[in-house]
């Protein structure tokens, strides 16, 4: 037997060293009995199926071919058996599941943009969070109004009677206003406006998170719509092997140990297919309450690709367009327009407001009229500690513009690294390892059944293939997590 149908594949090395094992058994039977054989059952050995994906020139050969033709005898077989008893019972194995193709989805079932859309249409945080700005913005309108003026009437002695000289009757009426001095109302109105674009800009970032929360989440619900129904068909092929393999202890060609064992593996892929469906439950609730759902429903479905895209961009590109686009660091920028207009505010409100006062009175039959000022003397309190206050939070404000820099640049750099090594994986899933992880059980299944290697090397081959499937989906959501969080650091969507 050629070494080089094996030697490309590390998951073959076991079923390789089992049949290289029992080669020569299977030659000690002559060729003149191979076609005796052949010709009392009037029926060929079964062809293994062909792996999934585009077949190389090794994978085009069949497992008996690769066996080089030899009929191997099975280890566990009862004396006197029938080594024919699979061709006569067992028909064609299905193909093996694999996890590239996309899982399916209901009629109507939503895609990703159509998700995003209903999360920023009605998530509640996102909701409140508007309602908040609106109630930001409406305090510019309190910050640009100006001082009402004071209107005073009073009267005096007004029961006595006006011919009474000792205690006439006296009416006062005043008019008084504040001024404001050092351009308060012009200050208060920037420093509103500026809080206004950082809240603007703080609701625009917390929409971000919300958006990757619903991808992120998307992703999860996605990958378990594909485990399961990977679940599913490994459990259904299993139990049609089980019960083949029990037409075949029942007719006697294998003993009841590797029956009872292969038996137990059952256990491991019902609890792949329950565990697969408690993950994809919680994933749609939890997105389901994202997108504002009051209660979750059993019904709703997603569809999309299972598989992600490759990107294009470079890592410069992405570092331009975070800087222009990234929501915290232009809130932080805001930050500095409000830190300066409270210096501003500050130096203002130390100034001295005059009140300005007219007053008309009339006593008895005379009529007067009069005026007062009012200015406070700025002698011990001129705000000096609400002006160093306001400049001390002005200089944070530029270290917080810096730091929000620095953040988005690492956050790019990061999420970049992230994608180009977990596409990298991805890819060598999706070329190589599930291809070959599906060409060795094939060939382990053929063997085992025709007797090549014994049981404990056709559950290591099978256990091989559920975990690089398992490994591959994780990959794929590795990947897509990976994009979703470059489009979260860069601000803006980098999917094609």
């Amino acid at each position: 037997m050629s070494r080089r149908t094996f030697s490309h594949c590390p998951l073959t090395r076991s079923v390789a060293a089992a049949l290289l094992f029992a080669a020569p058994l299977a030659h000690a039977q002559t060729t003149q009995q191979i076609q005796q054989q052949q010709v009392q059952t009037q029926q060929p050995l079964p062809a293994a199926p062909a792996p999934v994906g585009t077949p190389s020139a090794q994978q085009t050969e069949t497992p008996q071919q690769q066996l080089n033709g030899a009929p191997l005898a099975s280890p566990t077989a009862h004396p006197g058996a029938n080594n024919n008893t699979l061709e006569q019972i067992a028909p064609p194995p299905p193909p093996p599941p694999d996890p590239r193709r996309n899982p399916p989805a209901r009629p109507g079932a939503l895609t990703l943009e159509q998700v995003v859309t209903l999360a920023r249409n009605a998530n509640p945080a996102l909701l409140a969070a508007r309602r908040n700005l609106d109630a930001t913005r409406a305090q510019e309108l309190q910050a640009g109004v100006r001082v009402n003026p004071n209107v005073t009437i009073a009267g005096q002695e007004v029961t006595l009677g006006q011919s009474n000289p000792a205690s006439p009757y006296t009416y006062e009426a005043e008019v008084s206003r504040l001024f404001e001095r050092g351009e308060k109302r012009r200050w208060r109105l920037e420093s509103a406006r500026a809080t206004t674009a950082q809240t603007d800009a703080q609701l625009r970032d917390q929409e971000r998170s919300t958006v990757l929360a619903v991808k992120q989440q998307f992703v999860t619900m996605l990958v378990a719509k594909a485990s399961v129904a990977l679940a599913d068909t490994n459990l259904a092929d299993f139990r049609r092997e089980v019960a083949i393999n029990h037409d075949r202890y029942q007719a006697g060609d294998i003993g009841k140990l590797d029956f009872e064992r292969l038996d137990l593996q059952l256990a491991q892929f019902e609890s792949d297919q329950s565990s697969a469906q408690i993950n994809l439950r919680q994933a749609s609730d939890q997105l389901q309450t994202l997108i504002g759902a009051e209660t979750p429903r059993v019904d709703f479905d997603i569809q999309g690709d299972i598989v992600p895209p490759d990107l294009t961009l470079d890592l410069a590109t992405l570092d331009t367009r975070a800087l222009a686009n990234r929501p915290d660091y232009q809130a932080a920028i805001a930050g500095v327009a409000v830190a300066d207009a409270g210096v501003k505010l500050a130096y203002a409100n130390g100034t001295t407001d005059p009140t300005l006062e007219g007053e008309y009175d009339r006593t008895s039959i005379y009529n007067s009229a009069g005026f007062n000022v009012s200015i406070p003397l700025r002698i011990f309190d001129r705000n000096q500690g609400n002006k160093k206050t306001s400049e001390y939070t002005a200089q944070a404000s530029r270290f917080t513009v810096v730091a929000a820099k620095n953040q988005a640049l690492s956050d790019v750099d990061q999420a970049y690294v992230a994608y180009t090594q977990s596409r990298s994986l991805s890819a060598r899933y999706n070329a190589h390892y599930l291809d070959e992880a599906q060409d060795v059980l094939s060939i382990a299944q053929f063997a085992y059944q025709h007797g090549g290697i014994a049981l404990i090397d056709y559950l290591d081959a099978l256990r091989d293939s559920r975990q690089t499937t398992s490994d591959a989906l994780q990959a794929y959501a590795a990947t897509w997590l990976a994009i979703h969080q470059l489009s979260y650091a860069a601000a803006f969507e980098v999917q094609p």
